[in-house]
Formats: C-alpha cells, sequence, structure tokens
C-alpha cells in the first residue's frame, strides 16, 4: 500500500465509529440514560470547545484604513473627524460582531460562564461611552452655546444603556441603534454641506476628554495594584486644611488596607485590557484628526509614547491563568505589570493635557 494513504484508514475506522455511536439503532440497543449521557457529553464538549473560541479577546484594527473604507475608499472624504468618529464605530462593531457576539447579557451556555470576556467588553464599552461623550459635548461643538448635534444627541445615551439586558430590548439592539446614528454624523462629517456635521479639533476640546481618560487610567491602575493587598495612609484630604468629607476619619494617619479579592483579580484584569484595547484606537484616531494641533504644541511624539505605552498591555498572554504573587515573590504577578504599563500612560496623558494648555 502507498505510505501516502496510510494516515486514511485509521481515519476512516474513527468516522465509521462515530457514525455507529451516533446511530439511531445503537440508542435503542443501549437504551435512554446511554442516548442522554451521549448526547450530554457532546453537549458539554461543545460548550467548552466555544467557551474557549469566544474568550479569546479580538485584535486591533487599522483606523485609518477602517475609515477610509466607512467613507467610500477616497482620501478627500478624510476630513478632520473622519478617523475619530469611524473609530467609535468600529469600537460598537467588534463588541457585537466578534465570535461569539456580545456575551455580558448571555443566560446560556456558554456565555454564562464565560466571565473574561464579559469584563474586557465593559471595559471597551467604558471608553467607548466616553468617546461617545467627547464627540456629543466637545468634538462636535464650537462652544458651549451651541446646539448639539442630533445624530449624537441620540446616539450617546444608546451606548450607555445597561450591559446586561437581554431582552425588551437587548443591549446588542440599543448599541446597534447608537452605531447607526454615529454612522449618519459620519456621512454628514464629509458631505458638501458646511452647515452639517462639525468636528473640531481643538487643543482645549483634547484636553476636556483627555481628563476624563486620565481618571480612567488612574482608577484601573489602582484597582490592580491592590491584587497583592497593600496599607497606606488616608490622604484624601492632603494639602488643603480646610478640606472635608462626607464621612470623617478618626485620625488624618489612619491606615487603609486595600486588596482585590481573590475571585475578583481577572476580572479587574480583562476589565483593564478592554478599556486599554479601546483606549489606543481612540487616540490613534486622535493622532490623525488632531494632527495639526498636536504639531502646532510639538507633542505628536507624546502621544506617539501613550500609544506604545498601552500597546504593551495588548501583548500576548502565555498563561492560563491571571497570576499576582505577593509583590517581590516567585510567582508573576500579572496585575502589577498591567498596572505599571497603564500608570505610565496615565503619567504621559497627564503631562500631554499640561503640554496642550501651556503650548
Amino acid at each position: 500500500m502507498d505510505a501516502g494513504l496510510a494516515p486514511k484508514v485509521p481515519l476512516k475506522k474513527t468516522v465509521a465509529k462515530v457514525v455507529e455511536i451516533y446511530h439511531p439503532r445503537t440508542w435503542r440497543e443501549k437504551g435512554l440514560w446511554w442516548t442522554a449521557g451521549l448526547f450530554l457529553g457532546t453537549y458539554l464538549v461543545i460548550v467548552i470547545v466555544l467557551g474557549i473560541i469566544w474568550s479569546r479577546t479580538p485584535g486591533q484594527f487599522d483606523v485609518k484604513q477602517y475609515a477610509l473604507e466607512l467613507v467610500g475608499n477616497d482620501e478627500a472624504n478624510l476630513v478632520p473627524g473622519t478617523v475619530t468618529t469611524a473609530t467609535a464605530i468600529g469600537q460598537v462593531r467588534t463588541l457585537l460582531d466578534k465570535p461569539g457576539g456580545y456575551l455580558t447579557n448571555d443566560i446560556f451556555p456558554p456565555g454564562v460562564y464565560v466571565d473574561n470576556m464579559p469584563n474586557w467588553e465593559f471595559g471597551a464599552l467604558t471608553e467607548l461611552r466616553d468617546l461617545a461623550s467627547a464627540l456629543r459635548n466637545d468634538f462636535s461643538r464650537a462652544q458651549t452655546q451651541s446646539v448639539e448635534d442630533p445624530d449624537l444627541q441620540v446616539a450617546e445615551p444608546r451606548f450607555n444603556y445597561d450591559s446586561q439586558s437581554w431582552i425588551l430590548p437587548s443591549s446588542e439592539s440599543e448599541y446597534r441603534t447608537g452605531a447607526e446614528a454615529v454612522e449618519r454624523y459620519l456621512a454628514r462629517l464629509y458631505d458638501a454641506n458646511d452647515e452639517d456635521g462639525q468636528f473640531f479639533a481643538r487643543a482645549d476640546n483634547l484636553t476636556i476628554y483627555l481628563g476624563v481618560v486620565a481618571k480612567r487610567l488612574g482608577s484601573l491602575a489602582q484597582r490592580l495594584s491592590y491584587a497583592p493587598g497593600q496599607t497606606h495612609l488616608d490622604t484624601s484630604l492632603a494639602g488643603e486644611p480646610s478640606a472635608v468629607k462626607s464621612t470623617q476619619a478618626v485620625s488624618d494617619k489612619l491606615l487603609i488596607e486595600t486588596k482585590t479579592p481573590w475571585l475578583e483579580i481577572d476580572d479587574v484584569f480583562f476589565e483593564a485590557r478592554g478599556y486599554t484595547w479601546a483606549l489606543l484606537h481612540s487616540l490613534k484616531a486622535i493622532e490623525v484628526d488632531f494632527a495639526s494641533v498636536l504639531e502646532d504644541k510639538n507633542a505628536t511624539v507624546s502621544v506617539q509614547q501613550i500609544i506604545r505605552e498601552l500597546e504593551n498591555t495588548q501583548k500576548t498572554i502565555w498563561s492560563l491563568l491571571i497570576l499576582n504573587g505577593t509583590g517581590f515573590g516567585p510567582m508573576a504577578n500579572h496585575s502589577l505589570i498591567m498596572a505599571s504599563y497603564i500608570s505610565r500612560a496615565n503619567s504621559a496623558i497627564i503631562e500631554l493635557r499640561e503640554l496642550l494648555v501651556r503650548g
């Protein structure tokens, strides 16, 4: 027999065996319980395999190329604002159309037991909401007294809809409605009507958006650093003698113990990974749309450095589990590594904001 045909023999036997097992004749011979066990085992295997596939986080997309496709593959249509707006659309579509679709509101397996992807989705959704808010309140308005864009007025509340609603209406339907509204705004950006949709690439608008981003990154970095547990002083009122808060501390040197619960460590990690994935695309888009502003402030390289730090957060995870040993212990601490990347990006964003203000 030809050596090249040898592997086909066991394959044929295997296929024949599988067909025999699932043949109705076999069910009658083996009985009801055997048949029920067979189908239950098959169902569990399918659910586990789908869960593994659906847990893979999406890759990155080229924001400029994506925008070019949405505006008809015409470079002349890439007016300021089109790349940022198209990026928001790309973020929504990724959330809804990735393998498995949107999983946060799933009530059946495998979506109901997969927790890393829903946390990733929430992180990405948080940045999408921040970007949609900036588009509605800042980027599309010439000044505080100007009228809101009608399509962005529709889109932003849709993206802020409950992320866990699965029926009447579902989260997916609301987010798709929001994406459609942003698409209408995008179409009006590059049309010939100069009285229609507008995008104002100004330093003050960008500064406001970056202020929100800095707070998000600061919060994520703190939550990630709490993974191994730490004790610190209460500095919430430091620097202002007359400052007060709703619940007064017993002492201004009160020690605070902070530690992320063990079962929530991977949740925070993947939420941070989702947020930084979306933010990475947003900043790449901003680098294009605000190119003249960044060049005038000599801040282009600062944005590029932030992007490099955020790209580090998207590196491949070579561990089956998110490990968090003690600070200098023998076990890897993925949360502290992620916190390090995010903290450096946050520090660079704070410096960028100061640079945009000072000029």
